[in-house]
């Protein structure tokens, strides 16, 4: 890893505030970008608020919101990002086939329409930049307008942690390998 990250002890009040935030948070622990982020403490409180709020409150269920993540971990090529959402997805329902799809820059098959126009939006964000119009009328007519905008929270906020982990080379867990080429 390029950064020392701040032990709480070395935390000045305002960092030390968004470090215990994060703990008593449904997360239980800080995220890992956040202890780059603490660097700006305030960018890292109102970043961590809106992460806490993508991660567990948004209109979807993980199975659909963490396509939106997993497309971008598999853009950014976000090798930590990759494995903390990879189980995530997991544990809530995901198919291994449609991440397996993913990693491997394939179209998965979904048996779900949102599942797949949440896919199709995140992945033309990523690649062109927009959404056509066609795609655009097909997930405000299947996620509304609150779960397009989500959608298009969560490829955002997740490239912001994509590129955090990626720049500050936040190592994966001890015995654990790399999935992404």
């Amino acid at each position: 890893m390029r950064l020392t990250l701040l032990t709480p002890n070395e935390m000045n009040a305002s960092q030390r505030a968004t470090y215990e935030e994060s703990i008593a948070s449904k997360r239980g622990s800080p995220p890992p970008p956040m202890m780059a982020w603490l660097n700006s403490p305030d960018m890292a409180v109102h970043a961590t608020r809106l992460g806490a709020f993508l991660r567990y409150d948004t209109s979807m269920p993980a199975k659909l919101s963490e396509i939106a993540i997993l497309v971008t971990a598999r853009h950014w090529t976000s090798h930590y990002e990759w494995y903390a959402h990879k189980r995530l997805a997991l544990a809530g329902g995901m198919d291994i086939a449609i991440i397996e799809d993913i990693r491997h820059r394939r179209v998965p098959t979904f048996d779900d329409p949102k599942g797949k126009v949440i896919y199709e939006v995140s992945r033309a964000l990523h690649e062109t930049h927009q959404v056509p119009k066609a795609l655009y009328d097909e997930a405000t007519s299947l996620l509304g307008a609150r779960g397009l905008v989500e959608v298009i929270g969560l490829c955002g906020y997740y490239t912001m942690v994509s590129m955090t982990l990626n720049t500050y080379e936040f190592d994966l867990p001890e015995g654990e390998a790399r999935e992404l080429d």
